[in-house]
C-alpha cells in the first residue's frame, strides 16, 4: 500500500531527500522513441532549466540530479530555516513567481492598504505559502505539472505524463546522502548514455566539471561543496569538490563494463571519512534504489526516522546494517 507523504518526510531526521518521478506513458520524457524515430531529447533541458529556475524560487538546494529517458532524479536538502526568516514581502515575492496567489496576497503587493479583517486572512495566507516554500510535495508539483504540461501541449494530448506520485527516499546521514548523490550523477553511465560523467548531459556533476574546468566558482544553482568541517562552516556539503569529482568519475569508470576494475581507497580520501570501503561504495553507487525504500542510513538512523513516522517497519533496515556501517 503506497505511504503517506508525511510519512516519508521529517525534517527532524533529515533535510536531504532523493526524489524521483516516472513517465507513465510509453512515449518518453527525454531521448528518441524507437517506434517512430521522434527524439524528444530537447525535453531535457526543459526540465533542467525548470528544476534549477525553482531552486532559486523555494527554500530548497539541490544536491545532485540526471535527467533521463522516462524518469528524473533529484536530491534536495531542505532548508526551512531560511524560509522561516523571510518577510512577507519575501515570501509573496517568490510565491507569485510561481502562481497568482489570491486577491489579498495581490492587493498587498501593489501597495493597496488591508483592514483589519483582511490582514488576519492575509497572515494565514503567508504562514501557508511560507510552508509550501520549503516544501518537497510543493517543489515536485511545481516541478512535474510544468513539464507535463509542455510535454502534452507538444504531444497534441491531455491526461497524466507522470506516475501519481514522485518517489521519496529520506537520506539520513552523510553516507547516504554522498552515495545516493553519486548514484544520481552516474544514472547515465550505468544506462550507457555517457562514458564519462562530464559528457553526461543534464546531471549535477556535469555542470560542476564545466565550471571548475573554466575555473569558474561553484554553480549557484547547486548546493555548493565546502571543504572539511571547521568553525564558522558555511551552508553547503563538507566535503572536497575535487575528492568527490574524482570518486565520481573512479566509479564510472568501475562500473562500464569495458572498464572493469577496483577503487583503491588510497586515492579516495572521501571513502575513508565515511567509512566504507570499496565494495559497499560500489553497491551503493549502482543498486541504490534496489536496497532502499523510503529511507537510508546507518541503522540508529533507520531506526529513529522509523519512529518518527510511525512506521511498523522499514525495508531496507538489513542493507542498512552491511552496507552503510562502518568499515
Amino acid at each position: 500500500m503506497p505511504q503517506s507523504r508525511k510519512s516519508q518526510i521529517s525534517l527532524i531526521d533529515t533535510p536531504y531527500y532523493h526524489c524521483v518521478s516516472r513517465c507513465v506513458r510509453q512515449s518518453y520524457l527525454c531521448g528518441t522513441n524507437q517506434l517512430t524515430g521522434q527524439s524528444y531529447e530537447h525535453r531535457r533541458g526543459w526540465v533542467e532549466e525548470r528544476l534549477l529556475f525553482l531552486a532559486t524560487v523555494f527554500s530548497v538546494d539541490i544536491c545532485a540530479y540526471a535527467v533521463m529517458n522516462n524518469h528524473t532524479h533529484v536530491v534536495l536538502c531542505v532548508d526551512k530555516s531560511m524560509a522561516d526568516k523571510w518577510d512577507a514581502d519575501e515570501v509573496l515575492r517568490r510565491y507569485h513567481k510561481l502562481h497568482k496567489g489570491t486577491l489579498l496576497t495581490q492587493k498587498f503587493v501593489n501597495g493597496d492598504t488591508l483592514s483589519q479583517a483582511e490582514l488576519l486572512t492575509f497572515d494565514e495566507t503567508v504562514e501557508t505559502y511560507r510552508k509550501r516554500l520549503y516544501d518537497i510535495s510543493w517543489f515536485m508539483r511545481d516541478l512535474n505539472e510544468y513539464i507535463a504540461r509542455q510535454a502534452n501541449k507538444e504531444d497534441g494530448c491531455t491526461g497524466r505524463f507522470w506516475e501519481g506520485r514522485f518517489k521519496s527516499q529520506a537520506l539520513l546521514d552523510e553516507s547516504a546522502v554522498l552515495a545516493c548523490m553519486a548514484y544520481v550523477d552516474l544514472n547515465p553511465i550505468r544506462a550507457k548514455m555517457a562514458k564519462t560523467p562530464e559528457t553526461s548531459k543534464h546531471t549535477s556533476i556535469k555542470k560542476r566539471i564545466h565550471a571548475a574546468k573554466n575555473q569558474q566558482s561553484q554553480p549557484s544553482v547547486l548546493m555548493p561543496f565546502v571543504g572539511n568541517p571547521r568553525e564558522d562552516m558555511p551552508k553547503g556539503i563538507a566535503y572536497s569538490l575535487k575528492d568527490y569529482c574524482e570518486l565520481v568519475d573512479t566509479t564510472g569508470r568501475c562500473i562500464r563494463d569495458d572498464k572493469a576494475g577496483h577503487i583503491d581507497n588510497t586515492h579516495s580520501p572521501i571513502l575513508q571519512r565515511l567509512g566504507l570501503d570499496a565494495a559497499q561504495w560500489l553497491t551503493l553507487t549502482t543498486e541504490f534504489e534496489k536496497h532502499f525504500c523510503y529511507a537510508a542510513g546507518a541503522e540508529q538512523m533507520m531506526n529513529a526516522f522509523k519512529r518518527h513516522t510511525h512506521h511498523q517497519r522499514i525495508r531496507g533496515m538489513t542493507k542498512a546494517k552491511v552496507l552503510l556501517k562502518r568499515a
